[in-house]
């Protein structure tokens, strides 16, 4: 019973710490409006001119190109956003913030915890704010209700996942730059090289496979296809085997990574 109480006290102890840490960084957020005006309106931007300069010019068999489309950007815009999670603690870390964290008496991973906690929320509001507007260009969920909430916490459930990665990045690089030059990297092949906003069907044979079978292109096709009401079980068990293994890999390298970071 002891160690019973003992680990109650313990969980709660870190998840009122976590709670804590993420109100510090959406406060941060919500107190930098060109922050708020780049994370809402640039996912506008893409729904917009992709569906008018693309719908024309793609092919989309079985689907109308919005329909197509509005899954894709979602899935690249959290993969993007989280980022961000590599450069504020890069930041962290040179402000001494890091420091301070780890010299007080707070649970060691809510640290990281509350950070991609506050990033998944922001997540959150994007994915919502981008559904609305594809709404206005054309967009429908035509699974039903509970089919477009799966979808849209499919699509934050693996940015959630990335934010841990990028957390390892941002506690490994030297500096924000650092941070998101590496990120840049990670993230860039991925989001391009995939199902995002063209069928891989039209890549070069031997970019096909990778474009079919990455994270992003397994997240995008289960998320369409909850959105759109077809048969998910095609992409559904691999894309929440990538997030399950993302997080599996990346939330030990980023809290091992934070205990020794200088």
């Amino acid at each position: 019973m002891t160690g019973l109480s003992a680990a109650a006290r313990a969980l709660r102890w870190t998840a009122s710490d976590t709670l804590a840490l993420a109100g510090r960084s959406l406060r941060h957020w919500m107190r930098q409006p060109q922050l708020m005006l780049l994370s809402t309106v640039q996912p506008v931007m893409l729904v917009v001119l992709f569906t008018h300069v693309f719908g024309g010019a793609v092919a989309t068999p079985g689907f109308e190109y919005v329909d197509f489309l509005l899954p894709g950007i979602m899935v690249q815009v959290v993969a993007w956003d989280s980022t961000q999670t590599a450069v504020g603690i890069a930041a962290d870390r040179a402000s001494s913030a890091i420091d301070r964290f780890r010299s007080m008496p707070m649970s060691a991973p809510a640290v990281l915890a509350g950070r991609t906690l506050a990033d998944a929320g922001r997540n959150l509001l994007v994915t919502a704010v981008m559904v609305a507007v594809g709404h206005l260009v054309g967009f429908r969920f035509h699974g039903g209700a509970a089919a477009a909430v799966g979808a849209i916490l499919l699509v934050v459930a693996f940015g959630y996942a990335l934010s841990w990665l990028f957390a390892f990045i941002g506690l490994a690089a030297r500096g924000a730059e650092a941070a998101l030059a590496i990120s840049f990297v990670v993230v860039f092949p991925l989001m391009f090289a995939s199902s995002a906003v063209v069928p891989p069907a039209t890549m070069p044979n031997w970019l096909r496979p990778f474009a079919t079978y990455q994270p992003i292109s397994l997240t995008v096709d289960a998320a369409r296809a909850l959105a759109t009401g077809k048969p998910a079980g095609a992409w559904l068990p691999g894309a929440l085997a990538w997030t399950a293994a993302i997080l599996a890999i990346a939330v030990p390298l980023a809290v091992r990574r934070f205990h020794r970071a200088g």
